[in-house]
Order: C-alpha cells, then structure tokens, then sequence
C-alpha cells in the first residue's frame, strides 16, 4: 500500500545538493566544519577523499565548489561508469579545464591516442589561465584504464604553485601518489570525518520539517553512524510518517541493511506510477525522459524526473538542459536490488529495451552492454562486430576489449562471430599475425552468413585487410583489395549508411597510402582526395587528416609547391584538432622536411624532420619510418655527414626488410648507400652492393646515379658518363624530380674530369633548367657540382637561382620563414623575369634569354614595379629580397 500520491517531499541536501556546479538550492544543510577541512586540505598539491558509497563525497564536492565569491578556477569531472578508454577520460577533462578557462572547443576523438601529449596539453591549458585553479574529478573508482590512472598521476604530480587537484573515489586509486604524502602534499580525507555529528543530524531534521524528540533524534544518528546516505533516506522515508518514532525504532544493522530497510520503506511511500519509474528505469547508468518511457511504458517520465531532482532524492542530472540524469550510485544499486526481488522476470527484457533504444541512437557500447546483461550473446556478438571500426575511430578501443572479456568462452576468442572484432583490436595493438589469423577465420564465417549480413562482413573485412596489408608492407596484397572497395551507401537506415562510410573512408585512406609507398603517384593522390572529401563529409576529421598527411608526398609527381602547400594544410588541420604532435601528422611533417631540405633551407628542414621522428613509433606504420630515415639521410648528406647518412640508410634498410613488399622509396635507398659509400672511400664495399642487384634493380635510374659516382670515385668519368646515359636520354625509369637533375650534374662533373669545360657548362645548366621551377638546391650540394657555377655566375639565365645555392653551400643561407606578401602576387611570367633583374643583363637580352619580344619583358617589369612598389631596377630588386622572392646572395 502507498502512503503518499505525489513524488518525494523537497528535502534540504546533506552537504549541498549532488548538482552541477553553479546550480545551487536554497536549505541547503551548511556543514562548515567539512568545508573548512576541505579548505584547509585544498592547500596541498592534491586532495583525496575516499570513503565507501553514500558517504556525501559528491554532496561535499559540489557545496565546496558552489559557494560563490571565491577567485578561483574549478574544473568539475564526474567520470563515467565503467569508463575503460583512456583517450575519452582525457578529452572529458580537457573539456572540464576548458570549460573552466573560458574555451569551448571540443577536441575529436581518433583511434590512436597519445597520453603523455594529452598530460601536457592539459597542465598547459590549466597554468596559463593565471588563476588558482582547482581540478575535482569525482568517482575516479570508474576508471578502468591503467593507462588513464597512470598518466593522470603523472598530471598531479606536475601541477605548479596555485593548482590543486580534489579526487573523490570509493577506494584508494592505483595513483601512486606516496611521494606527495612524504613531500607534505597529499591531504585526505577519509569516511569518518565524513559522518554526520549528532548536531548536524538534528539540522538535517529541522530543515526537512520532521519533528523529533531529543532522545529519538539521537537514536537515529547512533542507528544511522552518522552514515550520509542512511540519514538522507530516512528523512524521506519520515516525512510525513504516521509514526516516526517507531520508524526510528526499527531499523539498525550493518550499512547495507539500513540502506535496504530505508529503501523497502522509501518505495513503499511512493505513488505506483514513480515506484515503477524509479525500479525499470534503475538498469541503464543514465535515463532520459524518452528511454524512460519506453522502459516503463508510460509517458511523462521526463518531469518524473525533474521532480525527482528538485526534491534532491538520489536524482542528478547530468547536463546543463537536464534532459539526462543518473541516479545516486548507492542507490541506483538499491533499486537493481528490489528489481530482483520483484520483478526478476522483467529484467531481460528491460534490458533488451534499453539496448534497442541505445542502438537505435548510436550509442552501441551501453546497447551491447545491455545485450550482454540480458544474455543475447549472438545479437551483442553481432552488434559489436558491426560497429567494431566505428567505435575504434571513436577512441573507444578499451571499451571493445572490455566488451570482448565479458563475453562467456562459448563466444570468446575462437568464436567466429567475434573474429572481426578480436581482428580489429590486434591491428590497433599492432598484432598483425594474430590480425591477419583472425581476419582468416572471419572471411570462412562471412561465407556462411545471410546475404545483407554477408554484404556487412565482407565490406568490414575488406577495410581492415586493407589496413593489415599497410602495416605489413605487403603492397601487392592492398592492390587485390582494391577491387573488394567497399561502394557508396544508398538505400540503407542511416546507422548502416554511417558505418559503411565510415569502412569506405578508412579503406580509401589505406589503399592511398599504400599507393603512394608503391610510387603510384596520381592513384594515390585520387583516393587520398577521395578519403579526405568523405571524411570531412561524415565527420571523421582523423580519417580526413590522415588522409590530407599523405597527400602532400602524393603530389610528389606535381610540383614542390604543391607538397608544401598540402602538407601545410594537412598541419594546420592536425592542430586545430589539437593532434600536432600525433603519429597521424608525420607523414606531412616528414614530406614537409623533405621539401625544405631538397630547397636549401636545412634548418627549417631539421625542425620539420624533428617533429615527424618524434612521433614516429618505433612499432608504427613502416612506410613512414622508411620514410623518416631517407629524409633524415638527405638533411645529413646535404651537410657533408657522410657516415651518418650512412647510419641513416642503413635504419632504412632495416625497416625495409621487415616489410613483405618492397617500398617504391627502396631504390632511393639502395642508390644512396652506394654513392655514400663511394664518397666515404669504401670503394670496394659500394662496389660490391652494386654488383649484387639484378638487372632490374640496376635499370633504375637512381640505381644508374649512384653507379655514376662510384665511378667519379674510382676516377673513370668514361664509365660515370656510359652510366648516365639512359638516364638522360629518358629510357631509365624515374622516381623523383632530383633523379635528372642529379644525373646532369654527375655528367657535368665527368665531363669536367675528361676536360670537357664546354660539354660541362652544358649539363650544369640544363640541370639549372630543371632546377628552377622548385628552386631545387640539393643536388648542386650532396653531388658537389655547386663548385662548377662560380663561372656561370654571370652567363646564365638562372643566376638568381646560382647565388641561392652559392649562398646555401657557403652557410649564408636566406630565411624564407613567414615572409611577407606584396599587395598583389607576381605572375609566373613576372616572376622568372623579376629572378634576371639582380644580373647585368640588358632588357633585349633578357627578352632573347626568354624567348618573348621585348615589349613583352617592359610590360612584364612595369607590372613588376608597380605590385612591388619599386621605381626603379635596383629597389624592385631590393624588394624582391625583403620578400624573399630573390635570393640575399650578389647580384
């Protein structure tokens, strides 16, 4: 029988009522002595307080941080149940700091996560808002991720003077914190100061309007051990008892027993209608008004709920618009409690309910949870399957391994069901034969599935081969992928559209990358444009930057201003997203380098080589290592380090040969080694490594390169010239703009050696020619071939192009960073006209070394004059150095 027929009375709360922050009540018990102790702990480094369930933890925390007038900061974390992925935990907090700081920008998630960047942008963004600054995360016991626990503790044993840290939990956290207790920087508090005093006990009365007598009120605060939650549940169960010294009578025991008296008692007094609502909604660990209905099968749940809330009983809501709430932990588990005890039979279908409704909002973690706690193992096994690379982009990868361990071991590692899922995780530890095992056994289950089951499967599998066969290396495996590229969507619900997107997109990214590794320039570039429009389409912007990362080395076959310009983007895109120094950037961030490096500009190069190695794991994607170890032997044979460019390509070499392909980028290698042994003076040694490659191998032109400074160095310009040969006629395959350019120079430098001054000019500037439209200064460098532009200083058509790789070589090299624009960008046209204006050639000879009528060089230059704000030659001259559009060097 019911006694009451509305919903809870408005009680006042023990410590402050368990809101957000800035959303105080008034009647709010005021527990000054707890607030003062909290106060004075807050001094130290870090707080904690732990004290088992029901204890008023968060009432304290959330009265301590609700009291206005204070100049402070305060970031308030309430952790999720069950949070296992140590990504979402972080990006929470981040939001909690910046919500505290005054920005509002989220950051997205991405499938790879890098704690110790995370730590550091955290402390950044907490020490420059200048202010104390308090960092409260509540329920901490909800972490399940070490990874989290032990970055975080590297968090608050970092924090500055004037940062403070309050952590409330259940049970000591594995933080490791014994260093602040010995330094006098850890202050706790623990469950017994928690309790309330018997003059606390009589307040909480009195501001609920129950009437007691002394002795009876002071038999209540024995009986309830000063114990929060008990004396919160009593007074609801006592407002308006019939007779409440009688209820005070009653009940005693263990905490669990109270807890268990007082809720059978507290239900009972509830109209049926809230009594359902309190008992079916109990099972997810938050309810909307929606989810509420479906689950009681009633409708107004939503202002249920808000009542709930207002009448402080066990009811918090979760978001600003309060739309979402989650019962008090305690007594959440109180309530499963009376569920199984009244109304077993329900609970399988409840959570059958909840799993539909989380499922059909895409939220498939909490769906497939609920699955599990019902028993449907076959339908979780097959919801997890089909979201598995959905929900690792999504930075939950911890969350599918928790998911995984639940299963019983009928439907565990070896069930086929799961295969997929189990494939997914081991690519994204980088276990990629147990990947590629289970993945096998994936692709004999898809056969026996229904058709538009078997279509899903097939497609997922496709993606994560795709994925597998990057990782390995084995290039030639992604190509017969390709035609297993899943299609466009059409014609499905929107969950199915978004997840086969989702599977388009990743796939689009692996086949561009490994494309690009193969040298198939414009495919690549294709599919990498593809991936990154799809991305940005379906709102993956870590599939979209990841994309961007690669394109800038796919543009390779373009122009050295279209790689710098897409890897700039690709950068730029990463750090709005706050992954600057993520694995997925260095891509950008290596081709970038190689882009300043093979331009003369070492330093900026270095910094730009620097970044990509230091996010460069050393078990990550192969093709990037590789790449890493070429550029940074570029960067060291552009300064003459001989042998550690040979350290350099020899790290490449090994990357090489842990891979089941071979990387387009393997010949650059091999033909390094050899002219890098040849300039060390290890003849033999290069030698011999060239006559090991197959006649294929030796067709490359690089290969045909490297043949011709071995023999420079065995003094024979007749073999290094018989060498070039198909290089320069175009009959050898080509890899790289810096191939001819280099072959050109080598032949110069034969010539020169066979005393061919003239045939020596020759090649020197038709290397020039090929050299000027990316301002290419490297290979004049490494070959040593700028010794033979001192005498064309003056008698050639790129002397602006001269002195910039004079001035490189000589160490005077130009800074091009962040250079100013003229109000109006010079032509192509005007520009190579502007680059012979610092030379002593006259206007007529100028328009013969360009082949136009001199008409056409004055209105070239006027237009020159007038975007640069130059009257004459000699200041048009010295602007196009202030711009850094002509070199520094002598005109």
């Amino acid at each position: 029988m019911t006694r009451g027929h509305g919903v809870m009375p408005d009680l006042p709360a023990t410590a402050g009522a368990a809101r957000v922050p800035g959303r105080g009540r008034p009647g709010l018990i005021d527990r000054r002595d707890l607030i003062a102790a909290l106060d004075r702990a807050s001094e130290q480094r870090v707080t904690m307080i732990s004290a088992p369930a029901g204890s008023g933890k968060t009432s304290l925390l959330r009265a301590w941080a609700d009291r206005p007038g204070r100049d402070r900061r305060i970031a308030f974390l309430s952790v999720r149940p069950g949070q296992q992925d140590a990504q979402l935990f972080w990006l929470a907090l981040l939001e909690a700091v910046r919500g505290a700081t005054g920005a509002t920008e989220p950051l997205p998630t991405a499938p790879g996560f890098d704690g110790g960047a995370m730590v550091d942008k955290v402390l950044s963004e907490i020490t420059a808002s200048g202010d104390t600054f308090y960092l409260v995360i509540d329920d901490l016991h909800e972490l399940g991720s070490a990874e989290a626990a032990e970055q975080l503790a590297a968090l608050l044993t970092a924090f500055p003077r004037g940062v403070h840290a309050i952590v409330a939990t259940r049970h000591d956290p594995p933080l490791h914190l014994h260093r602040l207790r010995l330094a006098g920087e850890l202050a706790e508090i623990r469950a017994a100061q928690l309790r309330f005093s018997e003059a606390e006990t009589r307040d909480l009365l009195a501001a609920s309007g129950v009437a007691l007598p002394d002795d009876v009120a002071g038999l209540l605060h024995q009986r309830a051990e000063g114990w929060a939650a008990g004396l919160r549940l009593a007074v609801l169960s006592l407002a308006g008892h019939p007779d409440p010294e009688r209820f005070v009578a009653e009940f005693s025991g263990s905490h669990r027993t109270v807890a268990e008296y007082l809720m059978a008692e507290m239900l009972e007094r509830q109209p049926p209608h809230v009594q359902r609502l309190l008992l079916r909604t109990s099972l997810p660990d938050r309810i909307n008004g929606e989810l509420a209905d479906l689950l009681t099968g009633a409708t107004g749940s939503e202002r249920i709920l808000l009542e709930l809330e207002d009448a402080n009983a066990f009811v918090v809501s979760l978001d600003p618009e309060r739309t979402w709430f989650r019962y008090h932990h305690m007594f959440a588990d109180l309530l499963r409690l009376e569920l199984r005890r009244t109304l077993p039979e329900a609970i399988p279908e409840l959570h059958r309910l909840a799993a539909r409704w989380f499922a059909e909002h895409s939220q498939a973690v909490d769906a497939v949870r609920h699955l599990q706690a019902a028993g449907d193992w076959s339908e979780a096994a097959r919801l997890l399957t089909d979201h598995t690379v959905s929900l690792t982009l999504d930075g939950q990868a911890g969350s599918v391994v928790a998911l995984l361990r639940a299963f019983p071991a009928c439907v565990g590692e070896d069930s086929p069901e799961l295969a997929l899922v189990y494939a997914n995780a081991d690519l994204h530890q980088h276990r990629l034969e147990e990947a590629r095992a289970h993945l096998e056994i994936a692709g004999a289950y898809a056969e026996t599935t229904p058709p538009d089951r078997r279509s899903r499967l097939r497609t997922a599998i496709a993606s994560l081969d795709l994925l597998l066969a990057r990782l390995r290396g084995h290039f030639d495996a992604v190509f017969e992928q390709a035609d297993a590229l899943p299609s466009p969507a059409e014609g499905r619900s929107n969950t199915e559209i978004a997840l086969a997107s989702d599977l388009r997109a990743l796939a689009l990214l692996n086949l561009g990358v490994t494309e690009a590794w193969s040298l198939r320039l414009d495919d690549s570039e294709r599919h990498l444009l593809e991936g990154a429009a799809l991305a940005r389409d379906i709102g993956r912007p870590y599939l979209e930057v990841a994309c961007r990362a690669h394109l800038g080395f796919a543009s390779g076959s373009r122009s050295f201003a279209l790689v710098r310009q897409r890897c700039e983007e690709a950068v730029a895109l990463a750090a709005r997203c706050g992954w600057d120094a993520a694995a997925v950037i260095a891509p950008a961030q290596v081709s970038l380098a190689g882009t300043l490096i093979c331009t003369g500009e070492f330093d900026r190069g270095e910094q730009w080589l620097d970044r990509a190695r230091h996010v460069t794991r050393s078990e990550g994607e192969p093709g990037v290592r590789l790449l890493v170890h070429l550029t940074s032997a570029m960067l060291r044979a552009a300064r003459g380090q001989h042998a550690e460019t040979l350290a350099e390509l020899t790290a490449a070499e090994q990357v090489q040969a842990h891979m089941v392909s071979r990387h387009g980028l393997s010949s650059r290698v091999t033909a390094w080694t050899i002219a890098t042994l040849a300039r060390l003076g290890t003849v033999d040694r290069a030698r011999a490594d060239l006559d090991a490659l197959d006649d294929r191998q030796t067709a490359a032109a690089e290969i045909r390169n490297a043949a011709a400074v071995l023999h420079l160095a065995e003094r024979d310009p007749a073999g290094a010239r018989r060498a070039l040969r198909p290089v320069l006629d175009g009959t050898a395959p080509v890899s790289s703009f810096l191939t001819p350019i280099e072959a050109r120079l080598l032949d110069a430098l034969a010539c020169r050696d066979l005393g061919d001054e003239q045939a020596a000019g020759v090649a020197v500037e038709q290397a020039l020619n090929l050299a000027e439209p990316d301002r290419m200064i490297l290979p004049f460098v490494t070959t040593g071939a700028w010794e033979l532009l001192d005498a064309l200083t003056r008698n050639t058509s790129h002397a602006a192009l001269v002195a910039d790789i004079l001035d490189t070589v000589r160490g005077d090299t130009p800074d091009r960073s962040a250079p100013p624009v003229p109000a109006e960008e010079l032509s192509p046209s005007e520009l190579r006209v502007l680059r012979y204006l610092p030379t002593n050639l006259t206007r007529p000879e100028i328009a013969a070394e360009l082949s136009v009528s001199l008409n056409t060089v004055n209105t070239h230059i006027r237009r020159i004059y007038a975007k640069l704000g130059a009257g004459d030659r000699s200041s048009a001259v010295h602007r196009g150095r202030e711009l850094r559009l002509l070199s520094n060097g002598r005109s």
